[in-house]
Formats: C-alpha cells, structure tokens, sequence
C-alpha cells in the first residue's frame, strides 16, 4: 500500500512539474526558460526537478520514453501470429484516433505550436534526432525478437531504418498541415490514409528482406 502511495507520488510530482514546463516553453520558447523557473513554477527545488527530468530536453520532451515503452509493449505482447509492421501500424491508428500527438497528427492548436518550439531550439531538435536514433535501435531488437536473429544484422538495421522513415513521413505530413492549419477531421483521415499506404509498402519491404 505505502508503496503505490509512493510511486503515485511521484507520477504526479513528474506529471506536475512536466506541466509547468510545457505550459513556460510553449508561451516563451524553450531557450528562454531556465530550470529555475520551471521548479518555482512546479513549487519545487531545481534539484527535483533533475531527479525527475535529467536533462532540460527532456523536460518537454517528456514522452519519448513513453513512446518507446508502448512500442515494444505492443509488439512484444501482439496476438499470435500478428506482424510487427501491422501491430505498428494498428498503433499509430488508434493513437491518431485518439487526438494522441504521438498518432501523427492532433488538431489543437498546442500540437502546431508544440513543433514550433521544438523547430526553433537547436538542443530540442538535437535530441529528437537522439530519440530517432534509439527508436531505430529498438526496432532493430524487436525485428530480431521475432525472427530469432541478431539484432545487428544487416536485415534488422534496414527494417529498422525503414519503420523509422515510415513514421517520420507520417508524423511529418501531420506536422506539416497542422502549421497550415487545415480542417482537422479532413487531415487525420488523409493521415490515416497515408498510414496505411505506407505502413503497407513498410511490410511489404520488410518482408522482401526475409527478416522475419
């Protein structure tokens, strides 16, 4: 009982402080926030706000972790015989389903002006292309999971690279009509659309290279 007490604790401590960040950045950008202001912002010291966040990137970056977690969560535990390609794919379609950023496309105005900032801060896109990196690399141990191989392989690494351009060209397409912004409902259909086009073709190649 202490114990999910504890760990409820703290969920709300990071859920709080994220908070306060995202809310500083987005109205000022994230270079003229310092670390200082988001703790007195939080009500608590800068020094809990590194115990939670070890780098001020992450502080808006918040859910990057979490998208990974739920990555592997999914293809991990997928149904008996479901491909990895289909179960990321059913992924960003239920996430963009659900007005998740994470789905490639959500229609409030916070999600345009969220890639705005990230757009004008060098550390931010910086670390977006390090979360890119280690995307790739747990893709490439997923597809080896499923096919009983290694993880380096040369098949693994080009699956890998391509599920990553995949989802880039989705979530770029989003962020790119977001910034125009253009009907929502018309836009998440025409990303859902393009989902399943190119997670089809993502398929389709992963399979050629006899991966799995």
């Amino acid at each position: 009982m202490e114990d999910g007490l504890r760990e409820r604790k703290k969920r709300e401590t990071r859920q709080l402080i994220s908070d306060a960040a995202t809310g500083l950045f987005l109205e000022r950008g994230f270079d003229d926030v310092t670390v200082g202001e988001v703790a007195e912002a939080a009500g608590v010291s800068a020094k809990t706000v590194f115990n939670y966040f070890p780098r001020k990137e992450d502080l808006f970056l918040d859910r990057f972790p979490e998208a990974l977690e739920l990555v592997a969560r999914e293809v991990r535990e997928r149904p008996e015989g479901a491909h990895p390609v289909a179960v990321l794919r059913d992924l960003m379609l239920r996430l963009l389903a659900e007005g998740d950023a994470l789905g490639g496309y959500a229609s409030r105005p916070s999600f345009a002006r969220y890639w705005q900032v990230v757009l004008e801060s060098p550390a931010l896109t910086a670390r977006v292309r390090e979360f890119v990196e280690e995307l790739e690399d747990l893709l490439a141990r997923l597809f080896a999971e499923a096919g009983g191989t290694d993880p380096d392989a040369p098949g693994n690494r080009l699956a890998a690279a391509w599920a990553v351009a995949a989802y880039r060209t989705v979530y770029a397409t989003g962020v790119r009509r977001a910034f125009a912004g253009e009907d929502g409902e018309a836009s998440k259909a025409e990303v859902a659309e393009l989902i399943e086009k190119v997670f089809h073709r993502l398929r389709s190649a992963v399979e050629e290279c006899s991966v799995l």
